[in-house]
């Protein structure tokens, strides 16, 4: 079922879109002494839109190790398709997989078909809200257990030129099942070097809200990256 939601999305796209916008961001610390730490993050992202259709795809991982012991392993993979039905309404679907060695669950996968639209769509400013039903499944890391359950999904997403060189964001996912209600919210500013690069600092928030015994609900992540992302033509 998951699987057939990126085939569908990869399908959809096609060369006629004016313009694919490839990103890429890397962030890495490492410091020696009493202890050795080596910590990366990145992430891989591609978008396209017409008059008609939007797509979406990313790729994101981290990696941590302290004094040779590895302290954290996660990546993520999702994809989003949309049909638009005027300028600022859409219908869609979304589906998202994750894999984390340090978290409540080994891997949480989802779907779900969405309803969105722009509240606010205009030059320097956006803010986009959407949501609708669908499908999870997730094992847990103590026990193996497979949870298998429906699945409310919800997003938003503001960004805000503030100056010319920088761009304000904040975006929120909330993925509320029955066994589990996972939520992300991503909060930073990035600064534009010249046409291509630009400097991130962000603040990453992740919660679980059902966990075993021992184990934290909410993981965090404070990052400045290197972002590459050209501009189109």
């Amino acid at each position: 079922m998951f699987r057939s939601i990126f085939f569908l999305a990869a399908m959809a796209a096609s060369p006629a879109f004016a313009e694919w916008q490839p990103s890429a961001e890397l962030g890495a610390v490492s410091t020696s002494g009493n202890s050795d730490t080596t910590s990366i993050n990145g992430r891989l992202g591609l978008k396209a839109e017409d008059a008609l259709w939007t797509h979406e795809y990313h790729l994101a991982a981290l990696r941590a190790e302290q004094s040779d012991e590895l302290t954290a392993n996660r990546y993520e993979t999702a994809a989003k398709l949309a049909r638009k039905f005027g300028e600022r309404t859409y219908l869609g679907a979304a589906a998202r997989y994750e894999d984390d060695d340090f978290a409540a669950y080994d891997y949480q996968a989802t779907m779900a078909v969405n309803y969105g639209a722009w509240l606010v769509r205009e030059e320097g400013r956006s803010f986009q809200l959407e949501g609708g039903p669908g499908a999870r499944r997730a094992r847990l890391a103590e026990t193996g257990d497979v949870e298998e359950s429906a699945l409310l999904r919800g997003f938003a997403d503001y960004q805000h030129q503030l100056t010319d060189s920088t761009k304000f964001f904040n975006t929120l996912l909330v993925e509320a099942t029955g066994d589990n209600t996972f939520v992300q919210n991503d909060i930073g500013v990035a600064v534009s070097i010249n046409r291509s690069l630009a400097l991130k600092a962000a603040y990453q928030a992740r919660r679980n809200s059902e966990v075993p015994d021992g184990t934290r609900r909410t993981d965090t992540l404070a990052s400045v990256n290197i972002v590459w992302s050209p501009k189109a033509k």
